[in-house]
């Protein structure tokens, strides 16, 4: 079997001999207060910031804080292998990075840092249409290593189209539709600071070097920037959309498609009817809708709709190993982790994104063998108090 995830504990009480401990705490619930002392206002409130008065946000964490988990003893736990297969593709464990866009406002090395790190411990880094960095710079920072590429579905069809061409010829293999951003949800503490980078250009990349989105525009983006980032911000999101819209994201991408921020379990079958192959179970990290339920309150419902017929992966809330646990009990295939690499990247660069993986893996990794189990595939709603 070789090396645990576990063995990154050892790694660092080996280092501490030497009089070497971590640049970053363990417990990564501690990195966003952290974070929020490095870096300005504006940039903190955008990444830690959410709708309304934070409430969707406090219920993700009390939705994975209420269930716990209950270890079972006397099981040879001692070789372990988190490997899965999600959406055909081998990984080395249930994780993959979540798509967060504009990450040159919390370090300028951005997303290839990100997805540098990802590469590094072989997990899937999901792109924002809203990052820094053009998908091609970030595909190839990341070499052959796996990369899906997230959807902003615009309301310029040629400039969606144009988009997954790019992804597709730079070697993005899933395509994760983000749907619950239609429209900004009211966020006070970007609001009161009237902080809002894309109309600064900030996170407009991908589109600023996209060929049908400067088709659109009477100057090129450099001699007239604000008309670009007008352009930009009357495309970006489309309240018009509707489940028959899908035909024509499906007729373009011959890979997988996933859609992002569904709750309701009639939503996950509308998607597998549209021929999706997978949904995140999802509230944005709470960013989008104020007074929504908590995302792992609503996964069991997503998985009993439609378990048997897509991937349903999960993100919203996830900050420790424990929260990995928790939602492949409740049924996911996979999670996405968001908010705490960022903080990790704001913090340490690349090396802070690979030590909130190994910290997240290695804690992932110990709360299984310690519940029990050898791999992902015996957890289930029995590992669970109350059986889910």
């Amino acid at each position: 079997m070789g090396k645990h995830w576990a063995d990154f504990q050892y790694e660092i009480y080996l280092g501490g001999m030497g009089g070497t401990v971590p640049r970053l705490p363990t417990d990564l619930t501690r990195l966003e207060e952290l974070a929020a002392n490095r870096l300005g206002a504006g940039p903190v409130g955008y990444v830690a910031g959410s709708a309304g008065n934070g409430s969707t946000a406090r219920a993700n964490r009390e939705a994975l804080e209420r269930h716990r988990i209950v270890p079972r003893l006397l099981r040879d736990v001692g070789e372990r292998d988190l490997s899965v297969e999600v959406l055909g593709r081998a990984l080395p464990a249930p994780v993959a990075l979540a798509p967060v866009g504009v990450l040159s406002i919390v370090h300028p090395e951005a997303e290839p840092a990100a997805a540098r790190a990802a590469a590094a411990q072989g997990l899937p880094y999901i792109l924002s249409s809203a990052s820094s960095t053009p998908l091609e710079q970030v595909a190839e920072a990341m070499g052959d290593a796996e990369r899906w590429f997230q959807l902003y579905w615009a309301k310029d069809r040629e400039v969606t189209r144009s988009f997954l061409e790019r992804a597709k010829a730079a070697g993005y293999s899933v395509l994760v539709v983000t749907l619950d951003t239609p429209l900004l949800g009211w966020r006070p503490r970007d609001l009161d600071r009237a902080y809002l980078p894309f109309l600064h250009g900030v996170g407009t990349a991908n589109y600023f070097t996209d060929p049908a989105f400067r088709a659109g525009l009477a100057k090129p983006v450099h001699e007239d920037p604000n008309a670009a980032v007008l352009h930009f911000a009357g495309m970006f999101g489309d309240p018009g959309k509707t489940w028959p819209d899908l035909a024509f994201l499906r007729d373009l991408w011959d890979g997988p498609i996933v859609l992002k921020g569904v709750l309701h379990p009639d939503d996950a079958r509308l998607a597998a009817d549209a021929g999706m192959d997978g949904v995140v179970v999802s509230n944005h990290g709470g960013r989008q809708v104020a007074g929504g339920v908590g995302a792992a309150d609503a996964l069991a419902g997503v998985v009993r709709a439609v378990g048997e017929r897509m991937t349903v992966l999960f993100d919203s809330g996830v900050r420790t190993g424990d929260d990995v646990f928790k939602a492949l009990a409740l049924g996911a295939a996979a999670v996405l982790v968001g908010r705490p690499y960022v903080y990790g990247l704001a913090l340490d660069g690349q090396a802070g994104v690979e030590h909130v993986l190994r910290c997240l893996l290695a804690e992932f990794d110990l709360t299984l063998a310690l519940a029990g189990h050898r791999g992902p595939g015996s957890v289930g709603a029995e590992s669970l108090a109350g059986g889910a």
